[in-house]
């Protein structure tokens, strides 16, 4: 028996066409998984599945909004007509904003609240909306996982990304809370797990980090100094953890945040 096989399982991710979500999405793929990409815009989508299909896998691209239960439902009834399970959910959606950071030259009391209650959206309800409707589906298959995406800025006080830490930090409490009600009211084969992505270099964080000639900025240098493997993320070095979550491997294990980040989070800095 092969723990780690997960082919043939259907997994759902949120923010699937990101840089993180896109490479996972591969991993899973060229695992042998069917891939169902949920993201705001079919064009962006089309895009990614019509990537995956190249390379042969199994892949269905549904435009979502994942704040909206109504467009969730949807694209649950869609999946369901052509696989007729869903066994992951990815909820790789999340973002930041200005509004809800504190830049350089600011104080907490410029913080826009409007801002922040945008970023808590997108990060807290936008998994557990998705949850809620794509886990009664394993409520009632008696089996499934779920794996959300925390941060390094849950656990310290990372300058600037007051919203961005706030609701992921929230998030993380939620993914406990989950994994709780999940194995003890319905099933104890429903598994609610985290990843904490270090710092891996992305569309929405690369100027914050890199210079166009690809020199670190200062805060780039900050992260890497305070990293013991002195280096960012690679997308792909996600990929096993993943996998390890997703598979029978893992069968024991739920209501953790497993993190992937180079040492950092056990670093003082002394």
């Amino acid at each position: 028996m092969n723990l780690f096989n997960i082919k043939n399982k259907v997994a759902v991710i949120t923010g699937g066409t990101g840089v993180l979500g896109s490479s996972i999405a591969e991993h899973l793929g060229e695992s042998g998984v069917k891939i169902v990409i949920l993201g705001r815009d079919q064009q962006t989508i089309d895009k990614s599945i019509d990537s995956l299909k190249k390379n042969g896998y199994d892949a269905l691209g549904i435009a979502t909004n994942i704040l909206d239960r109504e467009s969730l439902e949807k694209a649950k009834n869609s999946i369901l007509s052509q696989y007729g399970k869903i066994d992951i959910l990815l909820n790789a959606a999340g973002g930041n904003m200005p509004g809800a950071t504190i830049g350089p030259d600011q104080t907490i009391f410029d913080l826009s609240m409007d801002a922040f209650q945008t970023v808590t959206d997108l990060n807290l309800n936008g998994t557990v909306l998705p949850s809620i409707v794509f886990g009664e589906v394993m409520a009632k298959q008696k089996e499934g996982v779920i794996i959300n995406f925390s941060s390094m800025t849950v656990d310290r006080a990372v300058t600037r990304v007051v919203g961005y830490s706030a609701s992921k930090a929230a998030m993380e409490n939620f993914t406990r809370w989950m994994a709780v009600e999940m194995a003890t009211k319905f099933s104890s084969k429903i598994r609610v797990n985290a990843i904490a992505p270090g710092f891996f270099i992305g569309n929405q964080n690369r100027k914050l980090l890199t210079n166009e000639d690809g020199s670190y900025t200062q805060r780039g240098n900050s992260i890497i100094n305070n990293t013991p493997m002195k280096r960012f993320g690679e997308a792909d070095e996600l990929a096993g953890a993943i996998h390890f979550l997703c598979s029978d491997a893992a069968q024991f294990i739920t209501g953790i945040v497993l993190a992937v980040d180079g040492g950092f989070s056990a670093y003082s800095g002394v």
